[in-house]
């Protein structure tokens, strides 16, 4: 079957349940055989049995989600793209994604956002969306590898910025030096890699740090958590677009 993902084509092969279901609203309405497509993502058996085996503490459809996801983002690199382990929400047609290890809150303070801004945000991807580079802009886009709640948009929406966040018992956010941020980026996406996806990496991680507002954000989860994330993100995406 033939899917548009983050603005590519891709083919996706011996891929089983759960790849397939989050995938679905991904499918694209050409479905010609023949037609040039951009990322193939084969996952056979052999794969998923041997990782089965290696950590039987995960079921084979877990691993068949897990792998095609995998080669997805490796193949995504090519395309001036990448993995941001993050929640992406999008309010009033910008996305931003707030980044964290698993269990600090990232997907916990994006539902502050939904529920201050009511239809004026969604959820864009609450896991894994893919950040690329399109005609010199950044945009996140919506992939099917979505985590546990399979909370994903088939869209894509310019970037307004980056959060890593944090847990504290004050609320404050400030802009992350480009120290921080590199390794942020780098302990949220893609490892073991090789040198030559390294370096498209590398390219990826350097423009976005030249061009959306980076930020680091402690937080309690509070309603006030909120107010100081989105009213810093916004204010400052207005001026950068002033500037401009």
């Amino acid at each position: 079957m033939i899917y548009n993902i983050a603005g590519l084509t891709v083919k996706i092969e011996n891929c089983g349940g759960r790849t397939l279901r989050q995938a679905k609203p991904y499918l694209a309405a050409d479905q010609s055989e023949g037609q040039d497509v951009d990322l193939v993502i084969n996952v056979n058996q052999k794969r998923v049995e041997a990782a089965v085996k290696e950590h039987p503490e995960l079921s084979a459809p877990d691993w068949d989600y897990m792998i095609s996801g995998n080669d997805f983002y490796v193949g995504l690199l090519r395309f001036d793209g990448i993995l941001l382990h993050s929640s992406c929400v999008v309010a009033d047609g910008v996305a931003y994604a707030f980044a964290a290890d698993s269990g600090v809150g990232k997907s916990t303070h994006t539902k502050l956002w939904l529920k201050h801004l009511g239809d004026r945000a969604y959820i864009l991807n609450d896991d894994k969306p893919a950040i690329r580079m399109i005609d010199g802009k950044l945009y996140a886009c919506g992939t099917p590898w979505s985590g546990k709640h399979d909370l994903s948009v088939p869209k894509i929406v310019p970037l307004g910025g980056i959060c890593f966040v944090e847990r504290s018992t004050v609320n404050r956010i400030e802009p992350a030096t480009v120290q921080q941020a590199v390794f942020n980026i780098f302990s949220q996406t893609l490892r073991k890699l090789g040198e030559e996806n390294m370096d498209r990496l590398l390219n990826v991680v350097e423009n976005i740090c030249s061009n959306v507002p980076l930020y680091t954000l402690g937080c309690d989860m509070s309603d006030e958590a909120f107010e100081v994330s989105y009213h810093a993100m916004k204010r400052t995406l207005a001026e950068v677009t002033d500037e401009a």
